[in-house]
């Protein structure tokens, strides 16, 4: 979605609101430890994309966690926001570190043939050692 400098002021907003919302509003255990990563409000306000991030054995019960608050948070924020429109909610769950997460652990673990010099083909160069070609 494009961004100027209302919408992202709008995102702002919404974002510091929904974030007080489940941090001090919401009792739920199963919401502890989540992180609220981002949010985009459409151009209406009518939807509220909401994206949250946890551990990644708990995406599950965290899922059914903001679908049990929804609604109440949902009222929460038409309260905290006072727009002329309340944003349906959207919960999504953020993977985007666990991504990085398994990009980094790829990376340290970088597989031994990669080491292995290559000619300008990409074919392993044979030394003298390994009973690759002779010298003549």
């Amino acid at each position: 979605m494009k961004q100027n400098r209302n919408s992202r002021r709008i995102n702002r907003i919404a974002r510091e609101k929904l974030a007080n919302i489940l941090l001090f509003e919401v009792s739920d255990p199963d919401l502890a430890l989540v992180t609220l990563t981002g949010v985009e409000v459409s151009v209406d306000k009518s939807v509220l994309k909401a994206y949250v991030s946890c551990d990644r054995d708990r995406y599950e019960d965290v899922s059914a966690a903001l679908e049990r608050a929804k609604g109440r948070v949902r009222s929460l924020l038409a309260h905290a926001l006072d727009w002329r429109v309340t944003p349906e909610l959207v919960f999504q769950i953020d993977t985007t570190a666990d991504e990085a997460e398994r990009i980094a652990l790829a990376l340290e673990n970088v597989p031994p043939t990669l080491a292995v010099e290559k000619d300008e083909e990409g074919y392993p160069v044979a030394t003298d050692g390994d009973g690759g070609e002779a010298e003549e």
